[in-house]
């Protein structure tokens, strides 16, 4: 269900005689017009699309310039002037985790049944933006933003040392697993698309189970179809044809 470009939205019903049809609505993300990750998916739209892809939903997208971004229109969707945020009718949210948990509260396939099952995988959502990926961007707003500064060598072993002490814990609890707690979930999404901003770092390599988990969750048809989709943008391609989610 790869992203099409939005188009202006069609009406919501359509009167044929006295019956009323009513349209589906297909929801639209903003994504970078020019993406500064250099299409490697790991702008915060990528975690969207791939809910989008793991649940069948069809989307599309808006482009956003960096200077539109900051501009009043959309702030009124994004008070922070950041991607992605989401539309559906009458509908706005933004914050990718909050997307995320809103597709797969909506859809079969990202969230389980069960109850308690249910409650743990949105856990692991939240451990995932709330406890690893915290010292993930620090690490990466120093390399990007302030490796000329003067206290930068003394201060990068220590937030090395931060993520490292973060991966290990999760190392144990994943231990030989597939998944953090039973089937694929949400939870595995986010952290999958979280820990995947390691890569280049090498300190994931650390921990062979974690480097597995995360070629796991890349390998999902239903990423490898988002990622294509956001690749496709940025090297200015129409977006791949859909496919079914996996």
């Amino acid at each position: 269900m790869s992203g099409k470009i939005a188009s202006p939205a069609l009406n919501e019903t359509s009167d044929i005689g006295e019956i009323t049809i009513r349209l589906p609505i297909t929801p639209t993300i903003t994504v970078f017009e020019r993406s500064p990750d250099g299409g490697r998916g790991l702008a915060r739209d990528m975690r969207v699309r791939w809910a989008f892809e793991e649940v069948g939903q069809p989307y599309g997208v808006r482009l956003v310039s960096f200077a539109a971004m900051k501009e009043p229109t959309h702030r009124a969707l994004h008070p922070f002037g950041q991607i992605p945020t989401y539309e559906e009718g009458d509908l706005v949210l933004f914050e990718s985790g909050a997307i995320v948990f809103h597709i797969a509260a909506r859809h079969a396939g990202l969230l389980p049944e069960d109850a308690n099952a249910r409650a743990r995988a949105i856990s692991w959502m939240f451990a995932a933006l709330n406890t690893i990926e915290p010292p993930i961007l620090d690490l990466q707003t120093m390399r990007f933003q302030e490796g000329d500064k003067t206290w930068y060598a003394q201060r990068l072993p220590l937030v090395e040392d931060r993520i490292r002490h973060r991966l290990r814990e999760l190392s144990d609890r994943l231990g030989n697993a597939d998944w953090l707690d039973g089937a694929f979930s949400a939870g595995d999404l986010m952290m999958v698309a979280v820990l995947i901003r390691l890569k280049a770092s090498g300190l994931l390599n650390e921990h062979p189970n974690l480097s597995a988990y995360v070629a796991r969750g890349a390998a999902r048809p239903a990423y490898q179809r988002a990622f294509d989709a956001q690749l496709a943008l940025f090297n200015g391609m129409p977006p791949p044809a859909a496919g079914n989610a996996g």
